[in-house]
């Protein structure tokens, strides 16, 4: 009787899957295309990256570069030129690539508004404004979101299917196990998803927060050197290619494509979403009629408040670090004292 209810269960999750994947639009696909699209070409860019940081790294070690040559071997252009193809044959309408998974999740969205725009929407779009900007937000909160409702209904219907049968045949502790285990892993791993947006989250605040003090240093040396805040910015925006310069230059194009100071500023602010760089720029907005003089001021003591907070941060960072490495000091010293223990404890049983 149990396993006819399970298995009940999981053909209407199952059913409930099915007719959510025939209401599926074309708009849904493109979506879903989009995404991916965007994905590879971020893949793209990190394997240019890394072949740009093998390419410095042999030329800078010119009498080596045979041996670091066999150590490292190979770029990824075979790689990008893969995902280069994917991109064209997806742009060009050819969708047999993407997974049907969770399509059912964008119908979700689009049937029942406290699911698109709900509590949980909001949340993710935080995020996603952060990581992605304001242009690819909004599609990719969909995607994740589709994915968050379409797999868990796929996952935990096959899961009690195939515990149904296993219970079917008699195995109890075997179909017990498939149920139990199987439920919680699918879950486990849908929830990793949303915990993966919020730990890149957490990491890029924490790369902004540490190339802060160096941003706004460099700034108020150029801005008490005479140099307008604008061209300051500019310049330093396009000094280096980490998260907060990049974030720099989008405000610098977005101040050049004549977006208001208050716009681009504020869009700079949200994607950050730290306290310095929130108090940069309402520094900036407040003093843009006043000159160089009261800004410059402002700034250096902004620097001078963010190497000591800096330092703070790196020291608590190592405090994490000596707690962590507690445990494997701890484990060592245990295998230790067993290994000098046996001997004595085997020479006590001997006598």
């Amino acid at each position: 009787m149990i396993p006819i209810i399970i298995l009940s269960f999981a053909t209407v999750l199952a059913g409930a899957w099915l007719l959510l994947l025939g209401k599926v639009t074309a708009e849904d696909w493109v979506t879903s295309a989009y995404c991916k699209v965007y994905d590879n070409m971020k893949l793209i860019k990190k394997l240019d990256a890394k072949d740009l940081r093998r390419g410095e790294l042999l030329s800078r070690y010119s009498g080596a570069a045979s041996v670091l040559s066999l150590v490292m071997r190979g770029d990824n252009t075979e790689k990008k030129r893969k995902l280069e193809l994917r991109n064209e044959r997806l742009q060009s309408g050819d969708l047999h690539s993407l997974s049907m998974l969770e399509l059912p999740g964008y119908v979700l969205q689009r049937e029942f508004e406290a699911i698109g725009k709900g509590s949980i929407h909001k949340m993710i779009l935080e995020k996603s404004f952060e990581l992605f900007g304001k242009k690819h937000a909004e599609k990719k909160t969909r995607n994740l979101l589709a994915k968050l409702l379409s797999y868990p209904m796929i996952g935990v219907a096959l899961t009690l299917m195939l515990g149904a049968m296993t219970l079917g045949i008699g195995s109890k502790t075997a179909g017990a196990a498939i149920l139990a285990i199987g439920s919680v892993l699918v879950l486990v791993l849908v929830y990793a998803m949303y915990d993966e947006l919020c730990d890149l989250v957490k990491k890029r605040r924490r790369a902004i927060c540490r190339q802060f003090p160096a941003v706004v240093s460099k700034l108020a040396l150029l801005v008490t050197s005479g140099m307008i805040m604008d061209r300051a910015w500019k310049m330093t925006a396009n000094s280096q290619e980490l998260e907060l310069y990049q974030e720099m230059r989008k405000a610098s194009e977005e101040l050049d494509n004549l977006v208001s100071p208050e716009t681009a500023y504020g869009d700079f602010i949200s994607r950050c979403n730290t306290k310095e760089t929130t108090k940069l720029a309402s520094a900036i907005l407040q003093n843009l009629s006043k000159g160089n003089s009261e800004i410059g001021r402002l700034l250096k003591d902004m620097a001078h408040e963010a190497w000591q907070e800096r330092r703070h941060m790196a020291k608590r960072d190592a405090e994490k670090a000596n707690s962590r490495l507690m445990i494997p000091t701890m484990m060592l010293f245990l295998a230790i004292l067993v290994m000098l223990m046996v001997p004595v404890v085997m020479n006590f049983s001997g006598l």
